[in-house]
């Protein structure tokens, strides 16, 4: 995977005529490892840009699984826009359609010294509309992580009509849900993002939520981030 990965990234560099690095997020460990089958897409962190952010996806071919390597320093309220674009151009494609293939976060794994994939091919971002979800899933046993910083979390746990909340951070967290959640009934994580996360946090709160290993606990597709 690493030869194909980096070919790819030349071939990039020296189409747009000047050198660009895109800084990955880096995690402790990730279950995925290898993908065949790739393209590629760019999200720099520039700050010669109004917004500091530029998009790079025209190595994407549809048919392929999508690498998509983001720069950790943008934050979310840079990068999800540009995320929803090229997942919009793929999940809206007509033709050349391939519903085998998935996307991915490319990272730094530090465990191996080498890529690391996240996959988030059935996620769907949302600006708004956090309120609606919870009415629409209010017979769900349903958790809300609301992160405004990797220190400042609030976690809601809203079993059988009643909501109890309480404070946490990304090291405590794991401890927090596995606390609350074992001997549980079936329940559903929902993510709440503060846009000025940047990339890094997200994707080390992602890592570590893919650690809950609760079979009775699922992670929404949905996640909605605010202002």
């Amino acid at each position: 995977m690493k030869p194909i990965f980096y070919c790819l990234l030349l071939t990039m560099l020296v189409s747009c005529g000047n050198e660009k690095v895109v800084q990955l997020p880096e995690i402790q460990h990730s279950d995925i490892s290898k993908i065949d089958d790739v393209s590629a897409a760019y999200l720099f962190y520039d700050e010669t840009m109004p917004d500091s952010v530029e998009l790079n996806r025209k190595n994407l071919i549809s048919t392929t699984n999508w690498l998509v390597n983001i720069d950790k320093r943008l934050t979310l309220g840079q990068a999800i826009p540009k995320i929803m674009y090229i997942q919009a151009k793929k999940r809206d494609a007509k033709m050349h359609k391939n519903e085998n293939a998935k996307n991915y976060f490319t990272c730094n794994d530090i465990s191996i010294k080498n890529l690391g994939f996240i996959e988030f091919t059935n996620v769907y971002y949302h600006k708004n509309g956090f309120n609606t979800y919870l009415e629409k899933n209010k017979a769900n046993q349903l958790i809300s992580i609301k992160v405004n910083s990797p220190d400042s979390i609030i976690m809601s746990f809203m079993f059988n009509g009643t909501t109890l909340s309480h404070s946490s951070s990304y090291t405590k967290l794991l401890e927090h849900l596995k606390t609350n959640l074992i001997n549980k009934g079936n329940a559903i994580i929902v993510l709440e993002l503060n846009k000025n996360l940047s990339f890094q946090d997200y994707i080390t709160l992602k890592s570590i939520l893919s650690k809950i290993d609760l079979k009775n606990v699922s992670i929404a597709n949905d996640e909605f981030v605010f202002n």
